[in-house]
């Protein structure tokens, strides 16, 4: 491969190695820039990484991408990733386990607008009213081109095209917190109709779900290290950036431990929005980097006998707080992993209040909603068990929020991250799209 006198290349230091850290190194070393990438811990990912557990590497959440994720998925392909070794492709569903609470939705594999139409007339569990219901909302959003004059809330969204009680529960309710994580009585209207655009709206396969097979960490960022290394980039791990300063010829870093700080051209910082606004407090306006609340999303992996197999690798819950049911969805691991047969994940999405019990009465509760739903008594006693929560997962995205531009007041100062502005909620494709948007400002700034 050509690369240009070191001398002569542009240096950037992309400050956090999360999934927008990464997908940023990774096009600016295709770009033949010479980049440092800083992680302040000892793995790549950010908040969606793998962790060890009970001699399993699983992940600090479950997650799930969609056929619609089109730069996570060539940026996969650009690091030399088989995303069909390492990603379950299912088509789009919302199944619940048997009986008169839930239902079951799945599109076949056929041409849009088609599969969804097949899918509507074949579901399970919804009445007429529901399925017109639903037919219609799909119909005035395609008319309406997916946008909204005014943004609102999704339940303002749903009440003003008539959507039954029945289908919000079971179908626009459990999508929206899995997209968004916000509830839908705060979330953004306009945000779900982005979502629901790219995936209903667009091709069939945009609409497939892709449940990873490997951990998170290994799903991408260990290959974009790799990748950077070959390309004579660097990544430092367990290096914590406590300052960044501007110099008349460019950027100063300085690391925790170092006594000099290393000159760049420009930095592109990847930062979460609070530890962003800590770090260039000072250097530029904060003040929307300081604007956000945040959603927690809690997974419960839930360990059995190495025999258990459910029916299907995913399925929907009914989750009900009142009556002790939290779970929102529960994934199969073994059906994704052989060595991971017999370990359940459920998540729950935009938990606030679920993490406020203790983590023991949390498990039980899921454990018991889990042998209720499915109709296995035995799922009422786990082997073992482990709560997670990452209390600050996303951002919550409320109708019309201000989200900050990639560019800064400062030449050669950018931000990337899932909350900077974009169509998409806090999502690994808004975190890679963030990347790509970084380098693109960094590097074309006249087309801003």
């Amino acid at each position: 491969m050509y690369l240009a006198d070191p001398s002569a290349r542009k240096r950037v230091a992309i400050v956090g190695g999360g999934w927008a850290g990464c997908a940023a190194a990774v096009e600016l070393v295709k770009q033949d820039c010479s980049i440092t990438l800083f992680e302040s811990t000892r793995t790549l990912g950010g908040r969606a990484r793998g962790v060890q557990l009970d001699s399993h590497m699983l992940d600090n959440g479950q997650h799930i991408l969609l056929g619609a994720y089109r730069d996570s998925l060539a940026l996969m392909h650009t690091v030399g990733i088989d995303t069909d070794e390492v990603l379950l492709k299912l088509p789009l569903q919302m199944c619940y386990p048997g009986g008169d609470d839930g239902m079951t939705f799945i599109a076949p594999r056929l041409p849009s607008p088609l599969h969804m139409l097949i899918a509507l007339l074949r579901a399970k569990g919804l009445s007429k009213d529901d399925k017109l219901a639903l037919a219609r909302f799909s119909t005035t959003a395609r008319w309406m081109d997916w946008r909204m004059h005014n943004d609102c809330s999704v339940s303002e969204l749903l009440e003003r095209y008539d959507q039954t009680e029945r289908l919000t529960k079971l179908m626009w309710r459990p999508l929206c917190l899995a997209a968004l994580n916000t509830p839908p009585e705060r979330a953004s209207a306009q945000v779900f109709l982005n979502v629901l655009r790219d995936s209903l709206g667009a091709r069939r396969a945009a609409s497939d779900m892709l449940l990873p097979r490997v951990n998170l960490t290994e799903l991408f960022p260990q290959h974009a290290a790799r990748y950077i290394e070959q390309y004579q980039g660097n990544v430092e791990l367990g290096a914590t950036v406590e300052k960044i300063a501007r110099t008349d010829k460019g950027w100063l870093v300085t690391v925790a431990g170092n006594a000099s700080a290393r000159e760049f051209d420009s930095v592109i910082v990847t930062t979460p929005a609070t530890q962003t606004a800590r770090l260039l407090d000072g250097v530029i306006d904060t003040t929307l980097l300081q604007g956000f609340t945040y959603e927690p999303i809690t997974t419960c992996y839930l360990r059995y006998d190495s025999q258990l197999r459910l029916p299907r690798a995913m399925y929907a819950l009914v989750d009900e707080p009142t009556n002790g049911d939290w779970g929102q969805f529960v994934f199969d691991r073994g059906q994704l992993d052989p060595t991971q047969a017999g370990i359940l994940s459920v998540v729950i999405s935009a938990s606030n209040e679920a993490i406020e019990l203790d983590k023991h009465e949390l498990t039980s509760l899921i454990a018991a909603q889990l042998a209720k739903a499915l109709h296995m008594p035995n799922l009422a006693q786990p082997l073992w068990s482990k709560v997670i929560s990452e209390k600050r997962a996303t951002f919550s995205c409320t109708p019309a929020l201000q989200r900050p531009t990639n560019t800064t007041e400062l030449t050669g100062l950018i931000l990337a991250g899932d909350y900077t502005a974009g169509d998409y909620p806090a999502t690994l494709e808004g975190a890679v799209r963030s990347g790509f948007a970084a380098v693109g400002a960094l590097l074309n700034p006249d087309d801003e």
